[in-house]
């Protein structure tokens, strides 16, 4: 716009020495009306320039703040992106712990469940196993003298009469249980038996329950008779 300007005021001072070379014979008056013309004309066109240049500084303000404003946009926008990255590698790494947990859990679920069949299979095991003694106590009760008595803790009272001759009601006795490994462990025998621990490996070795009952009472009677 201000090229146009000035080729505007290139071709005014043009036109007016054209007329001041074809009027030049005239009188002095029509040189001072000229002049006076020549000098209205450039105030007005000077008036019009500066007009003109303060409205492209304004518009060169305006382009500036406009750039200024694009440039804090573009930097609010790029901090939001990297938030919002930011927020979805946590989402992400969050994610990955859960499903890690979630695997450990299931592992603690299925070894749970396994140590619950194991525990289940020897309990029956070893209920199986005092039936099993219940029922040879029955077949030897008559025999042998023998009771079986359930007591505290799983146990089982193995009580012997008839083997002194003089007191045939008097008790000999003792415990019996299956430890945590589920072998046979004697304890608690009255009177005291020294070989009961040797009964107790020979019957774990053997598993001849019966050898071992025989064995404990020959151990009473010799008691006796000592």
């Amino acid at each position: 716009m201000i090229e146009d300007e000035l080729a505007l005021f290139d071709r005014s001072i043009n036109e007016f020495g054209n007329k001041f070379i074809n009027n030049f014979s005239d009188t002095p008056c029509q040189v001072v009306g000229l002049r006076d013309a020549y000098k209205d004309s450039i105030k007005a066109l000077a008036e019009k320039l500066s007009v003109k240049l303060k409205e492209e500084e304004r518009m060169v303000e305006m382009f500036q703040e406009y750039q200024n404003q694009i440039s804090r946009q573009n930097k609010l926008i790029q901090e939001k992106k990297d938030n919002l990255l930011k927020l979805i590698a946590e989402v992400k790494g969050k994610k990955q712990e859960v499903e890690a947990l979630t695997a450990n859990i299931q592992d603690l679920k299925e070894e749970y469940s396994r140590k619950k069949e194991t525990i289940s299979a020897a309990t029956k095991a070893n209920e199986e196993r005092l039936k099993r003694l219940q029922k040879s106590a029955d077949l030897y009760k008559d025999r042998l003298g023998l009771e079986i008595r359930k007591i505290y803790g799983d146990k089982l009272q193995f009580i012997f009469t008839s083997i002194d001759p003089k007191h045939p009601e008097s008790p000999f006795m003792f415990s019996l249980h299956l430890n945590e490994s589920r072998d046979y462990e004697v304890s608690d025998s009255a009177p005291h038996l020294e070989c009961l621990a040797e009964f107790q490996e020979n019957v774990r070795k053997t598993n001849n329950f019966s050898a071992f009952l025989a064995n404990v009472r020959k151990a009473f009677t010799a008691v006796v008779y000592n």
